[in-house]
């Protein structure tokens, strides 16, 4: 795996983690990895711990994975169907006494984050999509906000893949400076 170009040393699960699109369609993901990232979700940060994320998860061939295949947009579907399972995560954006949750785009992010760390972690890579018809996801969850569709699976070669999705395959890996930004000023 080709590790990101960062300034300073960070951890392999970091400096390593890519969102490929090039999955083996012939991976699978057992119960107890794909409990493990549920897991992993369940325990991030939470602002008051109030947990406003809701998951929905599914493995490839089964209703969930169906279901959240067909709210993707052709592009994503194109490439996705391959993967060995599907988490979207969705937030209520208020307490059920109709408080709002002004965090709850930023909770859910976490819980992705952390789902995605530990997938990497095991072995899968994760490839985090906002590419989906949002009203169609929305009927999957009961009032929910959906934010994000994650395909995970194991890497396959990039030429499995054409066109645009090739292309954005083999692009490098990078990122804004630094100094881009961080608003104050970094360290010497």
């Amino acid at each position: 795996m080709t590790r990101a170009d960062t300034s300073v040393e960070i951890h392999d699960l970091i400096a390593e983690r890519r969102s490929p699109r090039s999955l083996d369609a012939m991976a699978t993901m057992g119960n107890q990895d794909l409990l493990a990232v549920l897991e992993a979700a369940r325990w991030a940060p939470s602002s008051n711990n109030l947990q406003p994320w809701r998951l929905i998860a599914g493995k490839r061939d089964d209703a969930n994975f169906t279901a959240l295949l067909e709210c993707l947009v052709p592009f994503n579907q194109s490439w996705s169907k391959r993967a060995a399972a599907f988490v979207a995560i969705a937030g209520t954006p208020a307490q059920a006494d109709g408080t709002a949750i002004p965090t709850f785009m930023y909770d859910c992010g976490l819980a992705a984050a952390q789902l995605t760390i530990e997938a990497h972690h095991r072995g899968y890579v994760v490839h985090q999509m906002a590419g989906f018809d949002h009203e169609k996801a929305a009927a999957l969850f009961d009032g929910a906000v959906p934010i994000v569709i994650m395909a995970i699976g194991k890497q396959a070669p990039a030429e499995q893949l054409e066109g645009p999705a090739y292309d954005r395959e083999v692009a490098p890996r990078t990122r804004k400076d630094l100094s881009e930004i961080v608003i104050a000023g970094l360290p010497n």
